[in-house]
């Protein structure tokens, strides 16, 4: 049976072009930029420019997030900015913080918070995680979490 011409089939509408959005390597909240912002005029004139996040190995469950500041980016960071901060990521620690927001808390527990979407198991200390491909190593997992071995 036709339907006259009248009725629009799904395909014939007009293309939806899709559009994909890279995802960033790390966000900031506003909070955590505000606190950040604190921080850096806290320190000397031209030694805060950016802030420098990074992986590093260690901590109890096999890795650690390196927060600090530095002079300006380094050959191979990637550089973005988040609420006025300049922030720079080397080329090693960008897969391992690809989409992770970093947000800042206030109270007893306070301090920066890190939301990593790659961690696929952490320590108590918010400061240690592990990622999917060293989930097997057990040089650095660590039942029953922080304890002494944690390193922050």
């Amino acid at each position: 049976m036709g339907d006259g011409g009248g009725r629009s089939h799904c395909y014939d509408w007009p293309a939806v072009e899709i559009t994909e959005r890279p995802i960033t390597v790390v966000s900031l909240t506003e909070r955590a930029a505000f606190k950040i912002k604190d921080l850096m005029a806290e320190e000397p004139e031209g030694e805060a420019s950016v802030l420098r996040i990074a992986v590093q190995g260690g901590g109890c469950s096999g890795f650690e997030y390196a927060l600090g500041f530095d002079r300006g980016s380094m050959e191979g960071d990637q550089e973005l900015e988040a609420h006025g901060v300049r922030v720079v990521v080397d080329p090693f620690s960008a897969p391992y913080l690809q989409g992770t927001e970093i947000d800042f808390v206030d109270g007893l527990q306070g301090g920066f918070a890190i939301n990593n979407p790659n961690a696929t198991s952490g320590c108590g200390c918010g400061h240690s995680f592990q990622v999917e491909d060293e989930a097997g190593a057990d040089a650095h997992a660590h039942a029953g979490g922080c304890g002494s071995g944690c390193s922050h």
